[in-house]
């Protein structure tokens, strides 16, 4: 039996991403044990994995924080005797306690992003447009060099069922024949997200459809008051903004009959419960190994004539063309279609 810790603290949509993969390898090696080392907010994510994982909160904001902080967390990881450490984020912060894991003696195993790779891809002149590995195969074969082979057969946190939505039936309503359709429109960066005032030509097409139900996902001021004003014009349109926790919403959505999202954290959310994500990408591309679980490339939407596409991994690189026109050129309509194909 081996102990092993796992160690990715960020972002959201990266940390989902790692539980195809721990699931997989949890229920193929029963026998051993894994640790998983991330933010505290971020627990319900693991926490309907089987019972050979648990998780161990890293508060980088507070005791943990800043060097002294993290030989802290390390003092008190090294009292749970793992036998081998696999760092599936490769920061600063990770490969600090890598080293110290390494100068105590424990084997200690780090995933490749592939930079350059990507870099070639998102450079402005010779790009090379080429499908790369996908993060879920990259941490896979972390694993792998730490003598786990893992076959990713992952299909849902909750197996072939769906989640408990029975104590948010006054958020939610009844579902009945109605098709429910969740919406996510914003994302960390202005180059994944598609302009709110076409997002809401989205939002109003739905909501005048008599069997369909709209579910707004998002957090933060910008987005309620984005929300607020959306809900305020199509009252059939719910806001999800506080009135639910990570597990409901992760619940929530496995009801759902298709998600629309960015290139973003709920894209992988949904992707985990094992419902079709219409994704939407402007500066980045899903040829960066960033799509999420399962989902159909015949499900994005993006302007594939752009030249200048794609020109960032993650979307934070401002336009240099100044018009944001991957995003501004996809029509509403084309997005309406892509969620009709799946609903009707």
């Amino acid at each position: 039996m081996a102990k092993i810790l796992i160690i990715r603290f960020s972002a959201i949509g990266d940390v989902a991403m790692t539980v195809p993969v721990l699931y997989s390898w949890a229920m193929q090696h029963p026998e051993n044990e894994a640790v998983v080392l991330s933010r505290p907010s971020l627990a319900p994510l693991f926490s309907r994995l089987p019972d050979n994982v648990s998780f161990y909160s890293a508060d980088l904001k507070g005791k943990h924080q800043g060097f002294r902080g993290l030989y802290t967390l390390f003092k008190e990881l090294r009292m749970l005797n793992f036998d081998a450490v696999l760092d599936l984020h490769n920061v600063l912060r990770t490969k600090f306690l890598s080293l110290l894991f390494r100068l105590s003696g424990i084997n200690v195993y780090t995933m490749a992003k592939g930079r350059w790779e990507k870099r070639k891809l998102t450079r402005r002149k010779n790009k090379i447009l080429v499908n790369q590995k996908n993060s879920f195969q990259r941490y896979a074969n972390v694993f792998e060099q730490a003598g786990f082979p893992v076959l990713l057969n992952f299909t849902s946190i909750y197996g072939h069922e769906k989640g408990d939505i029975s104590q948010i039936g006054n958020v939610t309503g009844e579902k009945g024949n109605l098709k429910w359709v969740g919406i996510a429109p914003f994302s960390k960066h202005r180059g994944k997200t598609y302009p709110l005032e076409l997002q809401e030509q989205v939002v109003a097409h739905f909501a005048k459809e008599s069997n369909v139900k709209v579910f707004l996902f998002g957090g933060g001021k910008e987005e309620e008051d984005c929300f607020k004003k959306w809900t305020d014009k199509y009252p059939e349109v719910v806001s999800l903004i506080g009135k639910l926790t990570m597990n409901t919403e992760l619940a929530l959505m496995s009801h759902l009959d298709v998600m629309l999202s960015m290139d973003s954290a709920n894209m992988h959310m949904a992707s985990l419960v094992n419902i079709p994500v219409v994704s939407i990408w402007g500066a980045t591309h899903p040829y960066a190994g960033f799509m999420g679980w399962k989902q159909l490339p015949t499900n994005t939407v993006q302007m594939s004539d752009l030249a200048c596409r794609p020109c960032s991994v993650f979307g934070q690189k401002p336009c240099f063309r100044g018009d944001y026109a991957c995003l501004y050129r996809i029509k509403p309509e084309r997005v309406i279609d892509k969620i009709e194909s799946i609903i009707l």
